[in-house]
């Protein structure tokens, strides 16, 4: 039945790597399932016996599926089925994507569809990279015409040396994580994220995976030689040449007119009557092919920009090459959020709000990986009147996803730990206006807002796009690209970083792919435009973090206590917990290894419940001061409680400085009153004195040191939150 089904094997980074074609799925165009170590991952790719009607673009689909059987897991859902992809699963779907789109030719219109199901996964052998390596042997064996095959590993950094495809332990340590795609002499696709590595780190990394694909490349076309079936033939669907010639002569000087300027409002203003114009004169001769008009203005419009770019090295603006935009920053825009940033580049604006929460405000996930939460958050948002159209909006598409997980991505290893920043951060990019590079505008409005928020990042982070224009072995980069620039250009180069080191890259090609000396050159390019940028514009705006966190943002305190006395905070039904946070007026929240969060709007009852929390985990130390509420009254004192199920007596001799008569003529049931501790006897019974406290806190005399009449001095003054916090 299996006749067919063949195996092939090689290896990769020290494991086996496994290809199975023949056996599964046989009325797919191309398939296969790839195993690498105990990961398996089958890929198919199909394609549509005809083009598809009306539309002036390839229609290449990419779907990665993640299956939670995988790694024994049963969905969190309610129906218990997976639903809507993950982030994640719509991320890997992009970079298995962008290195293989530019492979397809540009003038097929016929419907391709690749699906990487995962199916299996081990920890030290991620299936992104798997999946990638399978959808390009199922389009390389299959009829679908590709220029590939390629192939792609990830590259980690470990103790000053490059590991490929580093195990589950490895990526924990490694100050990278690089995506590398390549076909046989090119490399095709970057996705990184770094902890501010160099120039010549990133790029000795890039080169590593590279070299490290080529292997597998090899094998990818034997495996085609073997089994690879001809490439099926097309109907192509570029204009008649006749038919650009004559828009050409038509329009070709008044396009170069209309695209001459700085602003995006005027061009498109003259090119509106240009494309009516081309329509009217020749929508006769070309009856049924007016869409295709439209194609030939656009090429025409490509023609000119690159002209423009490579004969006179001018571009649409009339900006220098290196020159970037006007910038404007500013910070503190919006009064209640806790940190606003909004960031200007030309005509491309993008304002960010940040959102400081509770550790339990963290993300809940429901992937393949242990990664179970996230406490730090970036969006983006896309509306369509940033580039002036009207579409409805409908939530975040696949490319809202990518950038706000590349502006995550490169500032993430800047972001305060738990440890020194116990907060879970919300960025929301808002595109306010969109004329090139916004997902790098994010970057920077999101560093703003996090230091007009206060909290302490570890340096400034900016980003900047670097774009290519490419004629045989021609080829010039320009730095700050517009949308003109990127829709007519070969490259996206979108590098991050601070002022010494790289935190991402994310690279977008139209081309089959770059050398690496257009690569050492958009990373020089890229780091001192970001340098300029900080220090022309972004650190002129504000400096450093706020040296305090905005006071509708809420205050935070932490503290760790021995998790065999969480059962004793929390209390028999939460009683505990609920008594502490309802008097105290914060949230608490307890992990399992004894990490403890306190979060409320008034920083004193944090401490109260802190103090409160402390004193349940830890026995009171001799000396301490606590407020305390009081229980029962007894004829030799008061029973005074601390903190819940703390109590201690303050014996009638320490109730008061003077003299007292009864328990009833200084306290009630109820009162709150300053204690301190004076002793804890063998059997855990809590001696306390409100006498000593009024004199430790309060600055009182006692009756037998009261000064004479009239020469009666006020008591001293102290600071009650700074001392408890000594004391503490």
């Amino acid at each position: 039945m299996f006749e067919q089904a063949r195996v092939f094997e090689t290896e990769l980074a020290g494991r086996k790597l496994i290809v199975e074609t023949g056996k599964l799925a046989q009325l797919a165009s191309g398939e296969c399932m790839v195993r690498y170590g105990d990961t398996a991952v089958h890929c198919t790719a199909t394609i549509s016996d005809k083009p598809r009607d009306g539309v002036d673009f390839f229609p290449l689909s990419v779907d990665y599926e993640e299956k939670l059987y995988a790694v024994g897991r049963i969905p969190g859902s309610f129906l218990r089925r997976e639903g809507r992809p993950t982030e994640k699963a719509i991320l890997s779907s992009r970079v298995i994507d962008r290195p293989m789109r530019p492979l397809f030719p540009k003038d097929m219109r016929n419907d391709v569809s690749i699906v990487c199901t995962v199916m299996s996964v081990d920890p030290d052998c991620p299936p992104e990279t798997v999946a990638m390596i399978g959808a390009s042997i199922a389009v390389t064996i299959s009829k679908i015409p590709f220029n590939g095959p390629i192939s792609g590993v990830s590259v980690g950094m470990i103790d000053g040396e490059f590991v490929i495809n580093p195990s589950y332990a490895d990526q924990k340590k490694s100050r990278m994580a690089v995506t590398v795609a390549s076909t046989d002499t090119l490399v095709a696709m970057i996705e990184a994220g770094a902890d501010r590595v160099t120039d010549e780190e990133m790029f000795d990394a890039i080169m590593f995976g590279h070299e490290a694909n080529q292997k597998v490349i090899a094998f990818i076309k034997e495996i085609q030689k073997e089994i690879g079936v001809e490439k099926m033939e097309f109907v192509s669907n570029d204009p008649d040449p006749a038919m650009y010639e004559a828009v050409k002569e038509i329009a070709l000087e008044q396009l170069r007119y209309a695209m001459d300027t700085d602003d995006k409002r005027i061009r498109d203003e003259r090119l509106l009557p240009i494309y009516d114009e081309v329509h009217e004169k020749l929508a006769e001769a070309y009856p049924e092919q007016e869409m295709k008009l439209d194609e030939c203005l656009y090429k025409l419009q490509k023609y000119v920009v690159r002209r423009w770019l490579l004969d006179d090295g001018k571009r649409v603006d009339g900006r220098g090459i290196n020159e970037i935009r006007p910038l404007a920053a500013e910070v503190g825009l919006l009064p209640r959020v806790h940190g606003t940033g909004l960031f200007t580049r030309g005509q491309t604006q993008v304002m960010t709000a940040l959102t400081l929460g509770q550790i339990s405000d963290a993300q809940i996930l429901d992937g393949l990986d242990d990664e179970e939460t996230k406490r730090y958050m970036h969006q983006y948002n896309f509306p369509s009147y940033s580039v002036g159209e009207t579409r409805p909006s409908r939530g975040p598409g696949r490319r809202e996803i990518g950038h706000g997980a590349l502006a995550e991505r490169a500032l993430l290893p800047v972001i305060p730990s738990v440890e020194e920043f116990p907060y879970t951060l919300r960025l929301v990019s808002e595109v306010l206006s969109s004329n090139g590079s916004t997902s790098q505008g994010s970057i920077c409005a999101s560093t703003l807002a996090l230091m007009d928020a206060g909290v302490p990042i570890k340096e400034p982070v900016a980003g900047i796009s670097c774009g290519l224009v490419t004629e045989g072995d021609r080829f010039m980069t320009m730095v700050d690209i517009q949308g003109v620039e990127d829709f007519f250009g070969d490259m996206d180069f979108k590098v991050a970083g601070t002022k010494d080191g790289i935190t991402a890259i994310q690279m977008d090609l139209k081309i089959d792919g770059l050398t690496p000396a257009i690569i050492k050159e958009a990373l020089a390019k890229t780091h001192e435009a970001r340098n300029y940028i900080l220090d022309e514009v972004m650190l002129k705006a504000i400096a450093e973090p706020r040296a305090e966190l905005s006071p509708y943002a809420p205050k935070m305190l932490t503290t760790s206590v021995n998790p065999e006395k969480i059962g004793d905070i929390i209390g028999k039904s939460g009683k505990v917990i609920k008594e502490i946070q309802g008097s105290c007026n914060v949230d608490v929240n307890i992990e399992e290894d004894g990490q403890v969060f306190i979060a409320g709007l008034d920083i004193e009852n944090c401490r109260r419940a802190l103090m409160m929390i402390e004193t349940i985990a830890n026995d009171p130390e001799i000396g301490s001061v606590y407020k305390g509420k009081v229980t029962r009254l007894m004829s030799f004192g008061a029973f005074v409680e601390i903190a819940p199920g703390k109590e201690g007596l303050v014996h009638i001799s320490h109730l008061d400085i003077r003299r007292v008569e009864s328990v009833e003529s200084v306290v009630q049931v109820g009162d709150e009153i300053i204690v301190q501790v004076l002793e804890i006897d063998d059997q855990g019974r809590i001696n306390l004195s409100r006498r000593n406290a009024l004199i430790e806190i309060e600055g009182a005399v006692p009756e037998n040191e009261l000064p004479a009449a009239g020469d009666r001095r006020p008591p001293a003054r102290r600071d009650h939150g700074d001392r408890n916090r000594r004391r503490r």
